[in-house]
Order: structure tokens, then sequence, then C-alpha cells
């Protein structure tokens, strides 16, 4: 709505023009950045924008140079939840403050995720590898001799022999799989790789409202009777817990002022909700009174105890808050004596300034100093709890002055407005979310960071972080929220203000004023900070300080004021029940029950994810070297290939692709969540002692299981090993029908052939056993198998996978043919089993020295 040529006019929000005079009224949605010249009662919802989750009075003056902080500014896409004003549009569209923050999101980006990385980093060391050795076997086979034809063949087979082929099956089944299960913990995954990212996370930068917090103001203390007590709570059965006090005396007065007192009530008759869950008109501190004098009066039993209770005391007349008075009043009837009672509300020094006396329980009292004291001492110990506290009053009017029917004018008022009952204050704060404080200590044991990044008042901020166990109770914090004793120059650790203490508490406008080096300074020092009034650059501008620090970081956020930093994160994570359009669409994950615990889930389900990629590897890899060997043992050595292309492709495409996928849907160890973040810049996830460990201890251990196997088939058809050394030549001389064995028989090259075969299968066959040792051993890194158990059921049916594929291809007639394998007689099949044994209990004996020695010399070689 907006005036032009004099004329109210109704148009779109796109024809809205600079200096167009708009009309704002309750239930709009602000059309443009609109500095306010008339108001009356007029709030607006900054939420969304700067995190705070009061609303926030409009008003003709300026207050401030910041134009989120000044009073005479609205913007665009917030919404009014009180009250009527006036303003001229200064800026639209993508001018706003929103479009800027639209364009900054769309300009940032997260670069490539830790698991690309990861696998791309894989791919380079198994390529190098798999190329230097292809082709140092290719020019010694044609140093040997071979033809080109043979020697490129026997270079591709070393090649596939030394690419594990089924780790892309693997990756994609353990980002999927765990995906599923995170959906089923209320947490949606956008963008597969952002799993695993959560996993390897060092530091959250979690903003407050709606995140740590509820975003709903909630009754916490109250100060009557000259003590604080502590409100009672909902509980989940909708009745209240804690200790409540009788409703009887100065506390009964207190509550009858705070149930009359009020412009807020419930939307509908949901009396089957809790208390603290049904709707309610009204701003937020508001529905918070209403809500806990319907917890105290209806004691979770009776629905609908205040709508009964006001009808007892109906409304005569009501002055609504604004910013001159800073007071809501309000006359009824019902008092005693069939006066009316006048009860008041507003900011607790105004209140007390405009009484004269105070309720106790022996009656009303005289206020003195020792009350003031009192009153001061209170306020003071709420406020510093970052809560708002109101102050309440009343007083009976006299029956004579003020009769029945009398008509009370709110233009001109001719009621006494001085001279009032103090009945006491009452405190509101935005709590924690149920779950948050034990959600944020796991963190804290996992070795990750967790910051607050908010746009709400310092002291607030401080108290919440205190809560959610952010700051540690009764340590020292460092303050940066004025310029006082603030150098000229760059400040570190430990010098000027950066005092040396665990905690830091920074105001926004100072952020504004730091260098790049004592921001740095901040992120890489302080392990327990808090960051107040920010601006969403300023969030982005955090997230980098500790991106730049080496962290990997998540940001949680639920208004348009996070989306450059959601977009900017390792991982950004938008609430799915308070939070923005913009948000979620900037996020990589968003929690569905806006719930911060859940994100302990997903950074357990990321750390499985890499310990169970680094098994999956570890058992692909061992293979390699029992499949190179043959190869090389041919060249080098002289000796009959012992085993042939076909039946590596059989093993690194058929029997180890179940049970490496299965790998993927291993059970967590029982330390996941005790091990600091990994440090991406050691903690690769193919390392030194990874390789080392697959190749040179598993690895020769099978390469001999499928020697032997080799080696023993030749022994029981005549060739004793010492005299294959250099039989290459013959034995693949089509020509050559005289191929002696070590007793002087001689053998054709066809009857060559099919023993060859039997070889190859032999020695397939071998190496499937020893990658059931292989499979079992890789189900942990540090724990013993009986004490991680069996329960892995994809993986006990992948074993059973390997037995039946094994036997189709061995001894399916027609099949094993085709494949050039051959059946084995079961002497020849047992032959590769002690080895399997031997494997497994030659790593039970690793793990158990890494568990009572860690950090020894096996440690440091071995565990990867």
């Amino acid at each position: 709505m907006v005036i032009r040529d004099g004329q109210y006019r109704d148009i779109r929000v796109e024809e809205v023009v600079l200096g167009d005079l708009v009309c704002i009224s309750f239930g709009d949605k602000v059309p443009a950045d609109v500095r306010v010249i008339e108001s009356k009662g007029l709030k607006v919802d900054n939420s969304s924008l700067t995190g705070e989750s009061e609303p926030l009075l409009r008003a003709p003056e300026c207050t401030h140079d910041n134009p989120l902080e000044t009073k005479n500014m609205m913007m665009f896409s917030t919404n009014v939840l009180e009250g009527t004003g006036r303003g001229i549009v200064i800026r639209t569209g993508d001018n706003t403050v929103m479009g800027r923050i639209a364009a900054i999101t769309s300009q940032v980006t997260s670069g490539p995720t830790p698991i690309s990385l990861e696998i791309r980093h894989f791919i380079r060391i198994i390529g190098t590898v798999a190329f230097i050795v292809a082709s140092t076997c290719f020019i010694v086979s044609m140093i040997s001799g071979s033809d080109l034809l043979s020697a490129l063949v026997f270079m591709m087979g070393i090649f596939v022999a030394n690419v594990p082929e089924g780790i892309t099956a693997t990756v994609t089944a353990s980002l999927t799989l765990t995906a599923k299960k995170m959906r089923k913990k209320h947490c949606l995954v956008k963008k597969l790789e952002a799993v695993e990212t959560l996993g390897s996370t060092s530091t959250i930068c979690s903003d407050k409202t709606g995140t740590l917090t509820q975003n709903r103001m909630t009754v916490a203390h109250f100060w009557a009777r000259g003590e604080i007590f502590e409100a009672v709570m909902c509980g989940e059965d909708g009745k209240p817990t804690g200790r409540g006090l009788p409703v009887t005396g100065a506390y009964g007065d207190l509550m009858r002022c705070a149930t009359l007192c009020s412009r807020s009530d419930f939307k509908e008759d949901d009396t089957d909700v809790p208390v603290q869950k049904r709707e309610t008109v009204g701003d937020a501190s508001e529905a918070a009174i209403l809500k806990y004098c319907e917890l105290v009066r209806s004691q979770g039993v009776t629905p609908n105890a205040v709508r009964e209770y006001r009808e007892g005391y109906p409304k005569v007349m009501e002055q609504p808050f604004n910013s001159i008075n800073k007071y809501q009043l309000s006359i009824h009837t019902g008092g005693p004596n069939n006066s009316h009672i006048l009860v008041l509300k507003g900011a607790p020094e105004r209140v007390l300034a405009m009484s004269t006396t105070m309720s106790t329980e022996e009656g009303p009292k005289p206020i003195d100093d020792n009350i003031r004291k009192q009153f001061q001492k209170a306020y003071d110990d709420l406020g510093g709890m970052g809560e708002r506290v109101l102050g309440f009053a009343e007083l009976i009017l006299p029956p004579d002055q003020f009769p029945p029917g009398f008509a009370f004018d709110l233009e001109n008022p001719n009621y006494p407005t001085a001279g009032l009952n103090f009945l006491g204050l009452i405190s509101m704060i935005d709590p924690p979310r149920p779950g948050v404080r034990m959600a944020v200590h796991l963190c804290q044991s996992a070795g990750i960071k967790v910051v607050m990044v908010t746009g709400d008042h310092p002291i607030t901020a401080q108290a919440i972080a205190k809560q959610v166990h952010i700051i540690d109770n009764g340590i020292d914090v460092t303050l940066l929220i004025d310029d006082t004793d603030a150098p000229a120059g760059e400040e570190l650790y430990g010098t000027g203000r950066l005092k040396k203490t665990e905690a830091i508490v920074v105001h926004g406008e100072q952020l504004k004023k730091l260098s790049e080096t004592t921001l740095d300074s901040i992120v890489a020092n302080y392990h327990q900070v808090v960051f107040a009034r920010t601006s969403p650059t300023q969030k982005l501008q955090i997230v980098e300080a500790y991106q730049r620090n080496g962290q990997i970081v998540a940001v949680t956020g639920d208004g348009v004021n996070d989306a450059p930093a959601l977009r900017k994160a390792d991982i950004g994570i938008a609430m799915g029940i308070a939070g923005t359009d913009v948000s979620k669409q900037a996020a990589d994950m968003i929690l569905l029950n806006d719930n911060f615990a859940s994100i302990v889930t997903g950074v357990e389900e990321g750390r499985i994810i890499f310990d169970n990629l680094k098994k999956s590897i570890a058992y692909v890899l061992t293979s390699n070297i029992g499949e190179v060997t043959p190869f090389i043992s041919y060249v080098v050595f002289g000796l009959p290939l012992p085993m042939s292309l076909m039946s590596i492709l059989l093993i690194d495409m058929g029997t180890d692709l179940w049970p490496a996928i299965s790998l993927a849907y291993e059970l967590p160890e029982n330390d996941i969540m005790e091990r600091p973040p990994r440090d991406a810049k050691i903690d690769k996830l193919v390392n030194a002692r990874l390789i080392l460990f697959s190749y040179m201890h598993i690895g020769v251990m099978q390469a001999t299981a499928g020697f032997c196997t080799y080696f023993f088939i030749m022994m029981q058809n005549g060739f004793m090993p010492w005299d294959l050394w250099g039989l290459r030549e013959q034995w693949d001389n089509k020509d050559l029908d005289t191929v002696a064995d070590s007793f002087g028989q001689e053998w054709c090259y066809e009857s060559r052939r099919q023993l060859l075969r039997s070889c190859h299968s032999g020695f397939f066959l071998s190496m499937v056993m020893v990658q059931w040792g292989d499979l079992f051993i890789s189900k942990t890194r540090k724990n013993s198998m009986v004490t991680q158990g069996m329960n892995n059921m994809v993986m006990n049916t992948g074993m059973i996978s390997t037995v039946v594929l094994s036997c189709i291809f061995l001894y399916t007639p027609g099949l094993y043919n085709i494949l050039a394998q051959t059946p084995l007689r079961m002497t020849t099949t047992m032959v590769g089993l002690p080895f399997a044994v031997l494997i497994y209990m030659y790593d039970e004996v690793r793990k158990c020295i890494i568990r009572r020695h860690p950090g020894g010399i096996v440690y440091r070689l071995t565990n990867y």
C-alpha cells in the first residue's frame, strides 16, 4: 500500500520504487528497505535477518549508524507483528540488505569436499603405482624376448591387477547407505559427499536462535517476596515440572497481573497439545507470559484456565505499550468490593518509579532504599543471565472515585498512573533446546570446537553459551564489546585486549575493526568463542578465518543472514522447520527436526564412512600383491604363468566386489567419537602405512598362499619347483610337445595348457580363501574381531557369495571353459585355508599390541 499523488494505491511489490511512501500495518511483509517516518506501536520480526527472537520496536528516530541496529529502518521481507506506520523506500530489489545477502551467497563456493580430495589423492597414488609397475614389467618383458602383443597383454594384466575396480561402487554405496540412515534420524542429505564432510568437521559455527535455542520465548525466573525463583516448565506430558509456589499472597497478585495485563491469547482450542506448543496471537514476550500463566493455573489438567480466569475480570480499558511510556496498562472490573483493578507491566525501572509500595506476604510495604537495592540486584542478576525482564504493578481503584460503569478515557487519562503497588519481576529467555547441552559436550569430547555466531546481544549470547556448555561456567572470559583499551595496531593472543583465557566474546562492531591477523589469532587460540551482533558478511568472514586456520568448518543456521556462511562452509546445515527457503537452498544438509543434537549423529556417521572406506580400500589392495607377483615371476624367473588375467578379473569384479561393499555396512568401533577430528593434511584415506601393511604384510602372505597352491599342483603332476625356473619359453612353445617333467615324462602343449589352467584355478581359489581372512581383519582398525562381533549380515552374506561364485566359476560345465578355469580336487582347494587362519591370527596379535601400546613402534608402522 503506497501513497502516490495524495492517493492510496495497492500495487505489486515489484512496482515499488525509490521514494515511494509506503503504509505498513500488522500482518504485512515489508516490500523494500524502508526508513520509518511515522509509527504507532510498530514492531517487526527481524529474526530471519539478524537472529533476534524478540520483536523489535520501530520509530522515526535514528538510534545507530548500523542500518541493522537503528530503530528507524525496516528491511525487505521482514514481517510486521504489531502496530502501523509509514516509511519512505530507500532500497529495492537486489539493492536491499536482503538482495545483497543473496548476491554474496551466489558468489561464494565451498570448494571440493574433503572426501573428493581424498579420492583424488587415492587415484593419483594407485594410478602412479599401477603405471610404474606395469610399464616396468612391459620393458622387462620386451627385453626378455617377448613379442609386442604378449608384452602389451602382460602390461594390461599388471595394470588391471593394481587398480581396485570395486572401489567406485564401495564409495557410492557407503555414502548412499549413510544418507538413508541419516534420513531416518531426521537429517536430510542434499549432497552425498557432505555426509563424510560432517565426520571430518573440526569446527562447528552455530547460529543461536532456532538452532541452539527453541526460537520460543519462555518464562525462566520471577522475583517475588524478595527472592528469585525458577519458573516451572512444561513437561512432555503437558504438566508443570519443578517446584511451584502456591498461587496466593504476593505471588498470587503477580500472577493475577500477568494473566490480565496481556493482549495475547491462544489461537484455537487445541487443548490436547502441551501448553508450550500451542499457537498464540501476540508478540513473543506476551505469548511466553500467557503460556506460563496457563501452565500455572491449569496444572496441565484444566483447559483454557487463563481464558476462564479473565472472564472473571472483564477488561474495560487498555493502553498499549509505546516507546515513550515503556509500559502497557489495562483496567478490569471484578476487584474487591466491586472495584476496578488497574494492572500494568513494562520496563522494570519505569514500573518501580511509578510505585510507592511493594507487595509482600504481610501486605503492601512502602518502597525504601533496602527494597530498591534488592530490586536492583535481582534486575542485574536476571539481566546478567541474558533474560528479558518485565516489571509488574497494580492498583485497586477506590470504588467511590471509580464506581461501576465509570468511563475511562484513553486520550485524556482520567485514571492514576502513580502510587502503584509493585508486584515483582518476570524474566524470559529463548531457552536452549532439550539435548543441545549434551550434544555440544559430545562434540567437544570428539575434539570438535563449537562456536556460537549470532546476531543477538552479547549478554544474551554469553548466557546461552554457558547454558549449552559452549563456554564453561566459572572461567574467565575475554570481552571484546567496546573500544576500551583498544590498541592502534594489530592485537595478538596474550597482548592488549586478547587476554590469555580459554573463552572470548566478540561484538560485531569490534569485529569490523579487527585486522585479519588479529581475527586469525582469536580463532587459533581461543577454544570457547562467541561472536555476537554479527552481520551476514561477518559470519562469512568468521568461516573463512577458521578455514584459513586449517579447520574443516560446518555452519548451522536458519535465517537469510546465515546463507552466505552456509554456502562458504565445508558443510552447511539448515533447519527444516524454522529455516527459511534461502538457508535451505544454500545448505548441504537439512535437520528436519531443527535439533542441534542430530548433528552428533551426522558426525558419527561421517566418521564411520571414512573408517569403512579405509577398511574397504585396505581389503581390496591386499590382493594386488597376490595378483601382480605371478606376472613378475613369469617375466623375471621364467615360471609358467601362475595366474591368468581372467582369474584376476574374476576376483576383482566377481568375488571381491560384494565383500568390499559390505564393509560400508560395518558398525562403528567403540572409540569412534572419542578420537579427535582427523587432520586432513596427515590422516589421508590412503597413506604410506596402509599401503605398507596391505602390500608388505597381508599381501605377501596372500601371494605365498597362491604360490604354495601353484607349486602343490605342479608337484602333484611331476614338476618340482626348482625345475620350473626358466621353463617359460619351452612351456609356451606351441610347436614343442617334448617338455619333460622332473621325472622324465614328456608333456605335449595341450596337456601343459590343461595343467596350467588347473594352476590358474588353484591360485584363484587360494586368493579367494585368503581374502576371507583379509575380510575378517578389515572389519576393525583397532578392536578385536571378537569384540566387534559378526553382526554385519551383509558381510556374512558376502562371504557365502564368494563361495557360491567360486563354485560357479570352477564347476559349472561349459562356463569354466569360457573363463579358462578347470574343476579342482578337494585336497587342492584346502591348500590356501591355513594361510587365511594365519592372516587372522597375525592381525589379532598386531591389534592387541596396538591397544596395549598406543603410540608404540607397531602402532607407528602399521596403524592405518
